[in-house]
């Protein structure tokens, strides 16, 4: 398998914004509503009960996304360099993994710490929780 290096050049300049790929904030980029930012580290978004599950691993969180995030511009290299089709694939591939044992990780966290503090109050909380999980899963089966 052929690894990409990254280059310091493609990281967004600081007076860009805070914009990433298509021009979108990390607000939009993270799903919030235009012009809403994501919730903050300070609770769950309904309420809160602290900070989210993945807040203690947060800084490893980021340098494996930097990580994904060279391996899918190495894919836009491979491409602009015309490099052969299956080598693209097999780091499509590779990329592709690497974005699923990421959501896996953090869906871990997310059934280890949020439920399991919706499931200390149950009722509701608990229910909502669950429901709210069991759709991450199915997101993530469909991808």
């Amino acid at each position: 398998m052929t690894t990409i290096p990254t280059r310091t050049e493609d990281v967004p300049a600081p007076g860009d914004g805070g914009r990433g790929a298509g021009g979108q904030t990390g607000a939009q980029q993270a799903g919030a509503p235009h012009g809403e930012a994501p919730s903050s580290g300070a609770g769950h978004g309904d309420g809160g009960h602290g900070p989210h599950g993945y807040s203690s691993q947060k800084s490893e969180h980021l340098k494996r996304l930097r990580r994904i995030e060279g391996q899918i511009r190495g894919l836009q290299r491979m491409v602009d360099e015309d490099v052969y089709c299956i080598d693209i694939l097999t780091q499509v591939s590779a990329g592709t993994k690497a974005l699923q044992s990421f959501a896996l990780a953090l869906l871990e966290e997310h059934l280890r710490h949020c439920v399991a503090a919706a499931a200390e109050e149950g009722g509701a909380e608990l229910d909502a929780k669950v429901a709210e999980a069991t759709a991450a899963v199915a997101r993530l089966l469909r991808s």
